[in-house]
């Protein structure tokens, strides 16, 4: 073949072999969103890998466990550590093969399945326009008036739901159904994710969401607003890790790996903050940004290892059933 031919060849082939190495990531809707940190992820890691990152987004382990081993997916990304038992008993995940010895999260990291990206503790958010004196403890949270109105999610269909069962049930143990009890006249709604409570509370339609605690750090630095604050709770905040792992199916393994590998990364780590308004797996905190360093956080984190919420999460949720039945 004469070289302009073979030079030819070979620029014709290279969009075609780029084409071919798609990497198939299943996310939690709001990370592929406008607003979520799915976008710059996509073009940073588009820009070495040589590749194409797709999203696929909705409602990820009860996908991946219809699918099974004929999943799509080649990673996973926004399961979180109360649905990890569940996930590691498919047998469909490979070792991440990540050191996670020094970790920047308030517990013990270990697990070579599933690797944390971000971190943060559950919390109820309220603007203080609208709420001079929020309730300063749990406990003033569930005496507090019933014209107090609170937007929670569904923990059948959302991991900050789920979250909240967990928060409860550590904080209150067998006295989980009567604080229900208590809690259920102020809430305003249920919502199905995160998304929706949250519009309705920045809609003005709600006191206070169920959300984080660094969710104000998103007012403060993209909107100039210092009026949404996270009520800091004596009793403790439910510790919440997002998750990535590579399927094991995968037909793009050196593809899922170098993700893998990229997570931990400084570069990946900075992009966490201000994209996923959460904090860093693995980022000393002297290099976050100064608006998640300078949020007030809680004295006690609560956490459940994933046996733990796996055997709790049936009971707390017949609990919660139960105060919602009416």
């Amino acid at each position: 073949m004469k070289p302009l031919l073979i030079a030819t060849a070979l620029l014709a082939a290279t969009p075609a072999l780029a084409q071919d190495r798609v990497l198939t990531v299943y996310a939690s809707d709001y990370i592929a969103s406008e607003w979520g940190p799915g976008p710059k992820i996509k073009s940073e890691f588009e820009a070495f890998c040589d590749c194409t990152l797709d999203f696929v987004t909705g409602d990820i382990l009860p996908r991946l466990l219809m699918e099974g081993e004929g999943t799509d997916a080649d990673i996973v990304f926004g399961l979180n550590t109360d649905v990890t038992a569940r996930a590691r008993a498919s047998g469909l995940f490979a070792p991440h093969g990540q050191d996670t010895s020094d970790m920047s999260l308030p517990v013990e990291w270990t697990d070579d399945i599933f690797l944390p990206y971000n971190w943060g503790e559950t919390a109820f958010v309220y603007d203080n326009t609208r709420l001079e004196n929020p309730p300063a403890s749990f406990q003033e949270l569930l005496d507090a008036p019933d014209d107090l109105k609170i937007v929670i999610q569904d923990p059948r269909s959302s991991i900050s739901g789920l979250a909240l069962l967990l928060w409860v049930k550590q904080v209150y143990g067998d006295d989980a159904p009567d604080a229900w009890a208590k809690l259920a006249p102020k809430v305003l709604t249920v919502t199905r994710g995160w998304s929706e409570s949250y519009g309705m509370f920045t809609d003005g339609e709600a006191d206070m969401v169920l959300s984080y605690t660094t969710s104000p750090a998103y007012h403060i630095a993209a909107e100039d607003d210092l009026t949404k604050k996270a009520a800091i709770f004596p009793e403790g905040h439910y510790f919440m890790a997002e998750l990535a792992a590579q399927v094991a199916s995968t037909d793009q393994p050196e593809l899922a790996q170098q993700f893998m590998d990229w997570i931990l990364t400084p570069e990946f780590q900075k992009t966490i903050p201000l994209a996923n308004w959460s904090l860093p797996a693995k980022l000393p905190q002297d290099d976050w940004p100064q608006v998640m360093r300078d949020l007030p956080r809680p004295d006690k984190t609560l956490f459940y290892s994933e046996d733990e919420a796996e055997a709790l999460r049936q009971p707390a949720l017949d609990e919660w059933l139960r105060a919602f039945a009416g």
